[in-house]
């Protein structure tokens, strides 16, 4: 039978090979058999189509992404490719963000990760000179479409200094609230930051919202202000989930420092996810110099303390990161280079799915009985099939059905970029 094309209705996919872990045995791989009914898994008596050692995988979530920002990059390129010639680009361009520019962009980056296979995503939202009044409306439209398909969560986006906590960040918490959003904002060291910080939980609780922080997104070792937010945690006794993501600085601080500050974030109960790609890109930049660091993050020391660790795309063809399609196959195979993911424990691949899944609070990803038949499907046998390759193509199942995996042309977003 030809790969690309699979029955429709019930049929049993034989002969495959799933990551161990994800249905709770040992080892790396394990070959099996996996049935869909009625577009759940589970066991029934329609076509049996072996295989023959296609890799097969749950969809995949996103748990750190910017749809705000998504495809910018045509009218806002990054002059320098550094961090500062991001946010500086991104601020210029807020000025085009009306309704329809964001809808149409994010609209489109959504398309592709749906495409590619993404169940669920977490986006930020800027908050700045007032755009989460523009973005959250746009938002809650794109949720409601596409409902059933993706899974969309959307979390706040500012500097914690940059309105004041007793004032217009009132006005953020209360659209995040409105629109079922998670509280976000950026830390950074500064004077207060700890008092900051106590405000910004005591606006989360007060509405009863999760939280997200981006943290420490610099190479500079005296940025410390994930231990100011694990403290504060631990003092306040904050209990809803927290991610926090980069932490590019614990790569470049002293050892004992680095492991010390791990023990904590253990201790505060903390989700971390890693953006291995959007970090190598602008992290250590230096005109005419050659990089020194990776700007990523510890993971293999998180995962040795139990602290939950996801991997995510951040910025897709926008000023903060050039490239990118929302494409998870993509991250996990970057992700497993730049962190040395291989020769470790066989089951990273849940920090692409469970891991986030459970993060966020999505539902469940699982291959149990059951669970909802969204499935991907690869030709490759094994890692070293599946690495090397994009797996362009790839199969997507959405309960239990192929879908067409067409990617949205570049040219759709043409209208945005017209003088």
């Amino acid at each position: 039978m030809d790969f690309r094309t699979l029955p429709t209705g019930d049929f049993t996919l034989a002969n495959i090979t799933v990551p161990s872990c994800l249905i709770g045995q040992e080892g790396d791989l394990t070959r099996t058999d996996l049935g869909i009914t009625n577009g759940k898994i589970g066991a029934n008596d329609g076509p049996v189509i072996d295989m023959k050692g296609a890799m097969v995988v749950p969809c995949f979530v996103d748990a750190h992404t910017h749809l705000d920002k998504g495809h910018t990059l045509p009218r806002a390129s990054n002059p320098d490719g550094s961090f500062m010639g991001a946010l500086n680009a991104v601020k210029a361009d807020h000025t085009n963000w009306h309704g329809e520019d964001v809808r149409a962009r994010a609209d489109f980056a959504i398309s592709c990760a749906y495409a590619h296979g993404t169940r669920a995503i977490r986006t930020h939202l800027d908050a700045g000179e007032e755009q989460d009044e523009r973005s959250w409306p746009v938002f809650s439209e794109l949720r409601e479409k596409w409902a059933g398909k993706v899974d969309l969560q959307g979390s706040s986006l500012c500097a914690i200094d940059k309105y004041e906590m007793a004032g217009r960040f009132g006005r953020t918490a209360d659209l995040v609230a409105e629109h079922g959003g998670v509280l976000g904002t950026v830390t950074y060291p500064m004077d207060g930051i700890k008092d900051l910080l106590r405000q910004f939980f005591d606006h989360a609780v007060k509405r009863g919202l999760e939280v997200d922080f981006h943290v420490d997104e610099t190479m500079d070792p005296t940025s410390e202000t994930l231990r100011d937010i694990c403290e504060v945690i631990l003092e306040t006794g904050f209990d809803r989930p927290v991610q926090v993501g980069h932490l590019c600085s614990l790569s470049t601080q002293d050892e004992a420092r680095a492991m010390d500050t791990l023990d904590l974030v253990a201790k505060a109960g903390v989700n971390v996810v890693s953006l291995p790609m959007c970090n190598m890109y602008l992290q250590d930049r230096h005109a005419g110099r050659t990089p020194r660091g990776r700007g990523v993050t510890l993971v293999h020391e998180m995962k040795a303390r139990g602290i939950p660790v996801s991997f995510a795309s951040d910025n897709t063809r926008d000023p903060f990161y050039a490239y990118g399609d929302l494409d998870m196959v993509e991250v996990l195979r970057e992700a497993t280079r730049i962190g040395h993911l291989d020769h470790s424990a066989p089951d990273w691949i849940k920090a692409f799915t469970t891991k986030p899944a459970e993060a966020c609070g999505f539902d469940p990803v699982s291959l149990q009985d059951g669970a909802p038949a969204d499935l991907i499907l690869f030709k490759a046998r094994n890692w070293t099939e599946f690495m090397p390759r994009p797996q362009s193509d790839r199969i997507v199942l959405r309960k239990g059905q192929q879908i067409d995996r067409t990617l949205p042309d570049y040219s759709d977003l043409d209208h945005l970029f017209e003088s």
